[in-house]
């Protein structure tokens, strides 16, 4: 469509807009495409809003100083584009439905209390061997060698008493198993 076409009434009349689609709309959509990086359905809606842009401004159409509508096009569409990624980046992005099934969920702070408190019961019923082994290793953060070292027996047998330890604790905590692996 050329800058020479004619308008009905003030406004574009359809099939104008129509054969301003065909003539411009690959190369629109193929700018909008890549401005969008390449997310179709955007680029997809910002070409149509362009086209409503020239419908809402046939002034714009009808001007001499050009051969072809196709410039005012492409400024139009680069400028909704921009304007476009700026609304995205002022808001907060969409948090989507597999996101949410997917998010960790963080226990309040009477859950971690009441589960603390599960826990230090649980640790209560094993032997004074395996507690200290799992106390200085997993609570108090030792290696296996400074636990060894510590308590003055192997680190193969600091290995066992903390594997049979965890399993004790497996059984009597059945609810946090899972935590425990």
């Amino acid at each position: 469509m050329t800058a020479g076409s004619t308008l009905t009434n003030g406004t574009t009349a359809e099939h104008e807009l129509a054969a301003l689609q065909r003539e411009h709309g690959r190369p629109l959509f193929a700018l909008l495409l890549r401005l969008c990086d390449g997310d179709r359905q955007r680029a997809e809606d910002l070409a149509q809003e362009t086209l409503v842009r020239a419908w809402q401004h046939p002034e714009a159409l009808r001007a001499d100083d050009f051969d072809s509508v196709r410039p005012w096009l492409m400024t139009v569409a680069r400028r909704l584009a921009i304007d476009a990624r700026r609304a995205r980046q002022a808001r907060p992005p969409e948090v989507g439905d597999a996101v949410l099934e997917n998010a960790r969920v963080i226990s309040d702070h009477a859950e971690r209390a009441a589960a603390m408190l599960d826990v230090r019961e649980a640790v209560k019923t094993l032997t004074p061997q395996h507690r200290e082994v799992l106390v200085l290793v997993y609570f108090q953060g030792a290696s296996v060698a400074e636990a060894a070292t510590a308590l003055g027996i192997p680190p193969g047998t600091v290995k066992s008493r903390a594997y049979y330890a965890l399993r004790a604790l497996r059984r009597v905590l059945p609810g946090y198993a899972a935590d425990l692996r």
